[in-house]
């Protein structure tokens, strides 16, 4: 059953959320298309173009993203103070960048400014496109709206790109955010797309190591390959682009960054690529290497159940994902929204797999 958005989505358990959109009937309408032979990778650039636009739009920053031949994940973050601080000219610029024809209805208010309806008229919608531009599913609307007709123009046809509204999925904890991002940067290894972080087109975590790389005064071979590769051309462009939300640098203390070292979270899923490898071949080995990681130890989490939470993520968890605690409390915030729950108490989805996932 269709549920509302607000029931859904709850700034004030998390700012972080995991989207995903898929084409109709899942068809390759942003990838190669095995059956006709028509090659439509073009658009995975367009997505992520738009995707960083709109973040410089809206109050919202690209925490990670991948996207696929006929889907694509986004992790978004929510930036309230970000919002809160825009003077009213601000949100109305950027508003306006969004959907141009509505400065006409300030300009008319403001020309009738004599009038308290009309004072009291602006200052109702200004307030109102401040809360959209920090709305997931205003970012979402216009980014999905934009591809769709872009899509149907290059087709010449009409109707239906998406196969419906987007899925989101709430990251209540820390864990939950690290694993899901995990879980979305390795997207394409996981699909057999590719082999390795750097051949993973159109993911977050390559355009991560091309801004390393850029910034390393002597890049290494893999780097220099990484910087000549096709398919990541859309990131190498002269002018400036939205950045992902930054990871936490050691002795760096940058403002609004993720909690998750950088360095511990590459070799993290450099190390998660060798063990997909090795569980295709059925090999174990790779588990004593990856208990002593750092990043584990700190997320308080068994190399069995990382390995499970990266690969399977999505059969684990529905609206929400984290913590035991942290599934209850989100659960009674839905309850008190109105979400009408046959057994509110008695089953949550996913707090079994956060006792597996998640136990210290």
């Amino acid at each position: 059953m269709t549920r509302a958005r607000y029931q859904q989505v709850s700034i004030e358990d998390t700012p972080y959320y995991h989207c995903i959109s898929r084409c109709v009937r899942r068809a390759y309408l942003c990838g190669e298309d095995p059956l006709t032979g028509q090659n439509y990778d073009h658009r995975k650039a367009w997505i992520v173009q738009r995707m960083k636009w709109l973040a410089s739009q809206f109050a919202i920053d690209v925490c990670a993203y991948a996207v696929m031949s006929n889907h694509y994940h986004v992790v978004l973050g929510v930036d309230v103070e970000k919002a809160a601080s825009w003077s009213d000219s601000e949100v109305l610029a950027r508003w306006t960048r969004l959907f141009p024809r509505n400065a006409q209805l300030i300009k008319t208010l403001r020309l009738n400014s004599g009038s308290k309806h009309a004072r009291d008229l602006e200052a109702k919608t200004l307030a109102e496109w401040r809360a959209r531009l920090q709305d997931i599913s205003w970012f979402m609307r216009c980014l999905n709206e934009r591809i769709a007709r872009a899509s149907n123009r290059e087709d010449g046809c009409t109707g239906r790109f998406w196969e419906g509204r987007f899925k989101s999925q709430a990251l209540l904890d820390e864990r939950a955010l690290v694993t899901c991002m995990a879980y979305v940067d390795l997207n394409p290894v996981r699909a057999g797309v590719s082999d390795s972080l750097e051949a993973s087109d159109f993911t977050s975590i390559q355009e991560r190591l091309i801004r390393q790389a850029q910034r390393t005064k002597a890049p290494n071979y893999r780097q220099q390959r990484l910087l000549r590769r096709r398919n990541a051309r859309h990131l190498k462009k002269s002018q400036p682009t939205q950045r992902l939300r930054a990871l936490q640098e050691q002795g760096s203390n940058a403002e609004n960054v993720l909690p998750i070292d950088r360095r511990a979270y590459v070799s993290l899923l450099d190390s998660t690529v060798r063990a997909l490898r090795q569980e295709r071949l059925e090999s174990n080995e790779w588990q004593p290497s990856m208990a002593k990681h750092s990043l584990l130890l700190d997320l308080g989490m068994q190399p069995s159940a990382w390995f499970d939470a990266v690969t399977e993520f999505h059969r684990h968890y529905a609206t929400a994902a984290g913590a035991e605690d942290s599934l209850l409390a989100y659960q009674a915030k839905r309850i008190r929204c109105g979400e009408h729950m046959r057994s509110p108490t008695k089953w949550v989805r996913g707090t079994a797999a956060a006792k597996k996932l998640f136990a210290a």
